[in-house]
């Protein structure tokens, strides 16, 4: 890990600071991140539950925020693929955890993984499997 979260919250307030709007950085370490969206009625689809776009966008922020730890503050790291499999409802009303594992951070390429749950639950509501393109300086 290159970069501390506080350099990536910096980052982002600055860059990118939409993404920080409903989700918040808990924690960042060796490949991993964990970042928590903040869920509101807004984010909650017919019959009260969170929607898949929600999901998706927590996701992509947590494989960001993984790969800018790994790779250095580079801004035009970009998504080129995202798979979501939704497992299950998440608890309607209640915020949603990401818990992202990158699997490899390549030269130009990074892959990484991201379990969803609702907050103070185990069992995960989905799963996100990521690539995103590392421009080369």
């Amino acid at each position: 890990m290159i970069v501390q979260q506080h350099e990536i919250e910096a980052f982002l307030q600055q860059e990118f600071p939409q993404s920080l709007e409903k989700c918040s950085i808990e924690h960042v370490g060796e490949n991993t991140a964990t970042l928590r969206c903040h869920v509101n009625e807004q984010d909650l689809r017919p019959g009260g539950t969170v929607s898949g776009p929600t999901m998706m966008m927590l996701a992509d922020i947590a494989l960001y925020v993984a790969i800018l730890a790994e790779i250095g503050l580079v801004a035009l790291t970009v998504t080129t693929n995202l798979n979501i499999n939704f497992l299950r409802k998440p608890i309607g009303g209640q915020d949603i955890r990401a818990v992202c594992k990158l699997i490899k951070v390549g030269r130009t390429l990074a892959v990484g993984e991201v379990w969803i749950y609702s907050v103070g639950s185990d069992d995960p509501v989905a799963h996100v499997v990521g690539t995103y393109a590392i421009p080369q300086s």
